[in-house]
């Protein structure tokens, strides 16, 4: 698979506050934990397995405030490798998470949304990935990718060089204190994620 190219800039952007509504359940910009971030929101793009927009065009990749200091250790890790960290997917709508059932109604690719907010519906889980100074890092496959090659450790049609990377990943990734979830290399949970909460239904703007 050919790696995304992606522009890397050196300037970091400046931060505009999030919304009341977002601060008061704890969420930051993530770019506030990791300021060198590559923001690549697949779904305020067509660029995702739905092929339509989900977020609106200037969503933030907004995440819990316990997230910050492991992000910011994970970033540091794969910055002194020469790395960046790509964001996919940060917090995630509740009603977006139920379109997103309705189109995969597989619980193994497509968590099923319940009375309830927890991992991306809580801010506590994280699709991201890496980047060199000018491309997407090889991982073997693309996001959400639902084939049994996009499985963390999956080893068949996975070449060496993509497990190595996603291996680098995960060790930064657990570093600072998140976990892989098993079935996607690119998903990674923060401690709380799979606790139950109410709701969340907050502007990405």
């Amino acid at each position: 698979m050919i790696p995304e190219v992606v522009t890397v800039a050196n300037s970091e952007p400046s931060i505009a506050p999030v919304s009341a509504a977002a601060r008061a359940v704890g969420f930051i910009d993530v770019r506030a934990a990791v300021p060198d971030a590559v923001i690549d929101l697949r779904y305020a793009t067509a660029n995702n397995f739905v092929g339509t927009p989900l977020y609106p065009p200037a969503a933030r990749c907004l995440v819990h405030e316990s997230l910050a200091t492991g992000l910011a250790t994970a970033a540091a890790q794969l910055r002194a490798r020469g790395l960046r960290l790509v964001f996919w997917d940060c917090y995630r709508p509740h009603d977006v998470q139920v379109r997103m059932f309705q189109v995969v109604s597989n619980p193994a690719w497509v968590a099923q949304p319940g009375p309830y907010s927890k991992s991306h519906e809580s801010g506590r889980s994280v699709d991201v990935t890496t980047a060199g100074a000018t491309s997407i890092s090889e991982m073997g496959t693309g996001f959400d990718d639902f084939t049994a090659a996009s499985h963390a450790h999956a080893t068949e049609g996975v070449s060496a060089a993509a497990q190595y990377n996603r291996a680098v990943l995960r060790e930064a990734m657990a570093a600072g204190g998140l976990t892989v979830y098993s079935g996607e290399w690119w998903h990674f949970d923060a401690p709380g994620a799979g606790e139950r909460r109410p709701i969340i239904n907050v502007p990405l703007t």
